[in-house]
């Protein structure tokens, strides 16, 4: 049977970069009839020496209307997934499920003024890739991305999360985003301390937005670790804020990274 009438289509990595030793993005081609809505995420699939493949679910960095498909990984000590991709180099396949799948995308949202984008780790992929989508900052009239690490060396994509205000088609509503780091391990330079669960309750987080969280305005989108979306979820929730379903529009959309 051949690719094209698999479920997936086989692409060539066109490069990988480490960014410390458990962090690494990897870039691959992209095939023409593969679409996907910014915040979605892929299925990827490695061949194993014993000729099985193993598939995991990575959210996409690039935006919709990129001719390649970026994707941001840890390295899982001992992980069967992750161990064969961080060997992956230039010219290795790699498979690519021909549908995208997830919700973190801002249909999950009918209405709202401000958008918060809260990310720990490679969780900051999908929101990477809607910023990079004209949509969202045609529909926002704030845009705050959080991003936390435990070291400040992990905070990556800094260049392209500088570069998207020089951007042409995003050069008249810079003026609405805003960039917050924050370490949680050490302190950090033009970084807040702390998880973001802490600078939620403690208010520094809204103060160094600039904005208040507001069940009317508030629009809020979770990606990270599982602990971290618990425990933000409560905190949204005693304050008003609740999960958008389709059967019920809310104010917070949920994407489990891990």
């Amino acid at each position: 049977m051949t690719d094209s009438a698999e479920k997936f289509t086989r692409q060539t990595l066109m490069d990988v970069q480490p960014l410390t030793s458990h962090l690494f993005t990897l870039r691959t081609t992209r095939d023409r009839g593969f679409r996907f809505r910014a915040g979605q995420f892929a299925r990827l699939g490695v061949a194993k020496a014993d000729g099985n493949t193993v598939w995991r679910a990575y959210s996409m960095v690039s935006s919709p209307f990129d001719e390649f498909l970026e994707f941001f990984s840890i390295v899982v000590p001992d992980g069967e997934f992750t161990s064969e991709l961080s060997r992956l180099k230039p010219d290795d396949s790699l498979l690519v499920d021909r549908q995208a799948f997830g919700y973190l995308t801002l249909d999950r949202f009918v209405d709202g003024r401000d958008l918060w984008l809260l990310s720990t780790g490679t969780g900051v992929a999908p929101f990477l890739s809607i910023l990079q989508d004209f949509e969202v900052w045609e529909r926002f009239e704030r845009i705050t991305l959080v991003y936390s690490v435990r070291e400040a060396k992990e905070l990556a994509y800094q260049a392209l999360i500088d570069g998207l205000g020089q951007r042409d088609y995003l050069a008249e509503h810079a003026h609405k985003f805003r960039f917050i780091a924050t370490v949680t391990r050490e302190q950090h330079p033009g970084a807040l301390n702390g998880r973001i669960t802490t600078l939620l309750e403690n208010g520094e987080l809204e103060r160094a937005a600039g904005v208040t969280l507001t069940p009317e305005h508030s629009r809020v989108m979770l990606c990270g670790n599982p602990q971290m979306i618990d425990d933000t979820r409560k905190l949204l929730k005693a304050r008003g804020l609740q999960l958008s379903l389709s059967r019920r529009p809310g104010q917070v959309a949920v994407e489990n990274y891990w």
